[in-house]
């Protein structure tokens, strides 16, 4: 096997081995804490341990993971500290991201998600699941359609504290807390009005925090 061959299909392994980590760490399957074996972890996945650490070095650069005392990967605790500066950089960041999508977010993408938060709606009481699968469809298309790489990659950086934050403590959102605020977004999105979308994208942050702090 060539060396560009053999490179190629080390980094498609190294991309299974993270997606699965990921997967386990923002579900909290990998609770926090947890040290990372390799050798188990190797074979749950099915993969040498060389891509495996490949992943786990690149999960380690994004803070989801930590060494701990041993010197060994651990899966990283999020504090409310850490959820809360998470969100302060979204604010930051977020509601540029929303009026720059405002004038190029397209009429498929706005077909999709007023069905998807329409049935949200039409629901007494949506899974979590569904209101965790709108809502990253919804900032993931915001993210996406600001056509800033920058910005994109920041956001879902910020946006996987927050989930892993839920996860970790079970300190969840109450079910569709979030509707009127995604409702209001959604709106000024479909009237292309990028200041609209920016106030309100920072009602949203601010509402997310608010809530947050009133469980404590």
């Amino acid at each position: 096997m060539s060396d560009h061959l053999q490179n190629e299909e080390t980094g498609s392994l190294s991309e299974q081995a993270y997606r699965h980590i990921l997967s386990g760490i923002l579900s909290a399957r990998l609770a926090a804490g947890t040290p990372i074996q390799e050798r188990r972890l190797a074979a749950e996945i099915g993969l040498s341990r060389s891509p495996l650490r490949d992943a786990l070095g690149r999960l380690a650069g994004e803070g989801l993971l930590v060494r701990g005392n041993t010197g060994a990967l651990t899966i990283r605790a999020i504090s409310l500290s850490d959820y809360l500066q998470s969100l302060d950089m979204r604010a930051l960041v977020e509601p540029s991201a929303a009026a720059l999508a405002a004038r190029a977010i397209g009429e498929d993408d706005l077909q999709r998600l007023d069905a998807g938060l329409s049935s949200l709606e039409a629901e007494a009481d949506p899974s979590r699941e569904a209101l965790a699968a709108f809502d990253d469809d919804l900032h993931g298309t915001i993210a996406s359609r600001s056509g800033n790489p920058f910005m994109e990659r920041v956001l879902s950086e910020m946006r996987r504290y927050t989930t892993l934050y839920e996860s970790q403590t079970g300190r969840r959102p109450l079910r569709n807390a979030d509707g009127p605020e995604h409702r209001n977004l959604l709106t000024a999105l479909t009237s292309r009005n990028p200041e609209d979308a920016a106030e309100a994208m920072r009602q949203h942050l601010e509402g997310i925090r608010r809530r947050i702090l009133e469980r404590f």
